[in-house]
C-alpha cells in the first residue's frame, strides 16, 4: 500500500510537545485517522505516519481541489489524487451539489465539498470525461472552476476537462492539449494546440492529453511546488515510468492518419461490420488489420475501405476537421484483380506519406475478410512548404 511521501518542510519529525494554537492532521492515508486532528507534532498513534500542520498552518502541505461531475473519467481525477496523495498534499472533491455522483463507467463518489463552501486550494484539478453532458452547462460550475483559478497557484486540466477551461474563458492566450483527436477542437484566434507532448504548462495553466498523462501533469505539479527529488520519489512509489523529457505522445502517433473510426478497440467504419485483430507502430509508420464479416464480398469490402479513405475527415466521431494533412489523399485506381488501395498525402508539416490498404480472405474463417491498413512517412524527402 502506497503512503504519503513528505517534502521536508513539512514532514520531519518532532518532538511529541505541545504547540498551543496550532493543529496537526495525520497525512492522507486511507485510514480513519485521516479524519483526526492533534494539538502537538509527532506520529500518528493510528498509522505511525509523521504529523503535519493542519490546512491553513504554517508549513502546512498545498491543497489541492478536484472538480467531480457525473461522467467524469475515473482515470482524471482518481491517477492524480494518487500522485497527490503519494505526495502528501491534502486533496478534497468538490461539485456542485453533495449528492453521490456516477462516474463514467459506473463508479459512484461522494464529494468532500460544494461549491459554496470549497475551501481555498492551491491546486486546482479538472478531470474529463462526459463534459458534454452536464458539466459544461452548467453556470455555476463553470463560475466555480472561474473563481477557483483566480486563487490558485496552478490550474490543471486531464483530458477534456480542457474543454470545460476553455468554456470558462481560461485558454485564451495558452498554448494547449487534450485527448487524442479532439486537439484540434481547443485551436483558437490566440490558442495554439501541440499534439506532440503529454502535458503542456504555460503560465498557472497546464493541460494534460488524455487518461494516464494526467498522472504526467500531476507528477509535474509535485516537482513544481515541491522539487524534481520529490515526484521522483512519488513516481517511484507508485512503481510509474515518469519521463517528464519522454517521446510518447498519444496524439503525435501514425495512426493519426488512418481512415476515421479505425483508431477503436471496436472499429467504426460506415457500411461495413469489423472487428480489431491488431493495430500498433510508432510516430512513423503504422499497420491495423481488422476482421470484416459484412459485407461478404472481398470487392465491396475494397470499396467501402476506399471510400473511407476518400472522405471527408471532418464527418466522423471528430468534432471538427483534422489539421494534420494537407487537402484530400490522392488514391490511385486499384489494377485490374487487384484487392489494393493506394494513396498518398503529406501531413500538417509537408512531409509525403503512402497508405496501402491490402483486403484479402481470412485463412481462418472463409466468408470473412482480413483488411490490412499500412502507413509510412517517406524518408528522404525533406518537407514540402506552401
Amino acid at each position: 500500500m502506497s503512503t504519503a511521501l513528505l517534502h521536508p518542510k513539512f514532514g520531519a519529525a518532532a518532538p511529541a510537545t505541545g504547540d498551543k494554537g496550532k493543529a496537526y492532521i495525520c497525512p492522507p492515508c486511507g485510514l480513519p485517522c485521516d479524519k483526526r486532528t492533534f494539538d502537538k507534532p509527532g506520529a500518528c498513534p493510528n498509522c505511525g505516519m509523521t504529523l503535519i500542520p493542519a490546512a491553513g498552518a504554517e508549513g502546512s502541505p498545498p491543497r489541492v481541489a478536484i472538480l467531480l461531475f457525473n461522467g467524469a473519467q475515473l482515470i482524471d481525477f482518481a491517477g492524480p489524487w494518487e500522485v497527490f496523495g503519494t505526495a502528501g498534499l491534502l486533496v478534497h472533491t468538490v461539485a456542485e451539489r453533495p449528492e453521490t455522483l456516477t462516474a463514467v463507467f459506473g463508479e459512484k463518489v461522494v464529494p468532500d465539498f460544494t461549491f459554496d463552501h470549497s475551501p481555498k486550494a492551491d491546486v486546482l484539478l479538472i478531470p474529463g470525461g462526459g463534459v458534454w453532458d452536464e458539466a459544461i452547462h452548467s453556470a455555476p460550475l463553470l463560475a466555480w472552476i472561474q473563481a477557483k483559478a483566480e486563487e490558485a497557484t496552478f490550474v490543471v486540466s486531464v483530458c477534456t476537462g480542457a474543454f470545460l477551461l476553455q468554456k470558462a474563458g481560461l485558454l485564451s492566450g495558452h498554448t494547449v492539449t487534450t485527448t487524442y483527436g479532439m486537439i484540434d477542437d481547443l485551436r483558437g484566434p490566440d490558442t495554439q494546440v501541440v499534439y506532440d507532448k503529454r502535458f503542456v504548462e504555460t503560465g498557472k495553466v497546464i493541460t494534460t492529453a488524455g487518461l494516464s498523462a494526467g498522472i504526467d501533469g500531476a507528477l509535474h505539479v509535485v516537482s513544481r511546488l515541491l522539487g524534481e527529488g520529490v515526484a521522483q520519489s512519488v513516481a517511484l512509489e507508485m512503481e510509474y515510468d515518469w519521463d517528464p523529457a519522454g517521446n510518447y505522445a498519444r496524439a503525435a502517433l501514425a495512426d493519426r492518419f488512418l481512415p476515421d473510426g479505425l483508431a477503436f478497440a471496436k472499429p467504426n467504419v460506415k457500411g461495413a461490420r469489423a472487428t480489431m485483430v491488431s493495430t500498433a507502430g510508432d510516430r512513423d509508420h503504422w499497420r491495423t488489420k481488422i476482421l470484416v464479416s459484412e459485407p461478404r464480398s472481398m470487392a465491396e469490402v475494397l470499396e467501402v475501405m476506399r471510400n473511407r479513405i476518400t472522405a471527408d475527415r471532418g464527418t466522423s466521431g471528430m468534432f471538427t476537421p483534422v489539421s494534420h494533412m494537407r487537402g484530400a489523399p490522392v488514391v490511385s485506381p486499384p489494377k485490374s484483380g487487384e484487392s489494393v488501395v493506394k494513396w498518398v498525402f503529406r501531413d500538417d508539416e509537408g512531409h509525403r506519406w503512402t497508405g496501402l490498404c491490402t483486403v484479402e480472405p481470412d485463412v481462418r474463417e472463409s466468408d470473412h475478410s482480413l483488411v490490412t491498413f499500412e502507413l509510412a512517412r517517406e524518408r528522404g524527402r525533406g518537407r514540402v512548404h506552401g
